[in-house]
């Protein structure tokens, strides 16, 4: 009989949003925490009941222009400061308003949540091919991969605080459809660290998916669908690093 872990760890997850398969992202990062039967995780489709997180090791949240209140934002920031961990994916830093003209603007609407986890989405080119590199090849979160071509979206980002990078690519050209469209050698963030007391953000920007039915009142059926880094065992591995790394209690 195998031996099974002491403890039981508690985590919460957020998953919700626009744009995006929701359904399917949720499913796979549950399995993923499901590799560990000590794991019990509540799930929500927003960031009511950020009282649960008192009884949490971590956070996880796929989100996509969504959001806590300015309440929320405080308990967020009260928990991390007090040691809590919270693993961010894809659109987490994402507010999108679309203009008269058609254009996805980013409006710098809630400072205080950039500034917690470190970034703010702006745009993205087309979906297609970049290269990824580490650039910290000596952290857990890294240790053994080597640099990799993906086809996700890749997300242009405003860095709004300090950050520790452990990935990241580069871009210049054109992010059609968006209010900010040129990007001239950009350096981006692909995942990172950001410390808040005595708490920690990973944010790992990869993951787009989005099915035939997730752009209701735009498209009815959407006919490609697109599974980015999901289709990857490096993304996939990056993610049990990151459920690894949130598992554990201190850093």
């Amino acid at each position: 009989m195998s031996e099974q872990p002491a403890q039981r760890i508690d985590a919460h997850f957020v998953a919700a949003g626009k744009y995006h398969d929701i359904d399917y992202a949720r499913l796979e990062i549950l399995k993923l925490l499901a590799e560990h039967p000590h794991i019990r995780t509540t799930v929500a489709h927003d960031y009511a009941g950020l009282e649960r997180l008192d009884a949490c090791r971590f956070l996880v949240t796929y989100t996509c222009d969504l959001m806590p209140s300015e309440k929320q934002a405080r308990q967020l920031r009260a928990w991390l400061e007090a040691g809590g961990k919270w693993l961010a994916l894809h659109g987490t830093n994402s507010i999108l308003v679309f203009t008269e003209e058609g254009l996805v603007n980013c409006p710098e609407e809630r400072p205080e949540v950039f500034e917690m986890l470190g970034t703010q989405f702006k745009a993205h080119p087309v979906i297609g091919p970049f290269e990824v590199k580490v650039t910290n090849r000596d952290h857990e979160l890294t240790r053994g991969i080597d640099d990799f071509e993906v086809v996700d979206e890749l997300y242009l980002s405003k860095t709004t605080s300090e950050i520790d990078v452990l990935m990241q690519t580069t871009f210049d050209g054109e992010a059609t459809g968006f209010v900010e469209d040129t990007w001239e050698n950009a350096t981006v963030p692909v995942l990172y660290t950001r410390d808040i007391g005595k708490g920690r953000v990973v944010y790992n920007t990869l993951g787009h998916c989005r099915g035939h039915y997730d752009l209701p009142g735009m498209q009815d059926f959407y006919p490609h669908k697109e599974m980015c880094a999901w289709n990857y065992d490096v993304y996939y591995d990056m993610l049990r690093r990151s459920i690894g790394w949130a598992m554990r209690e201190g850093d």
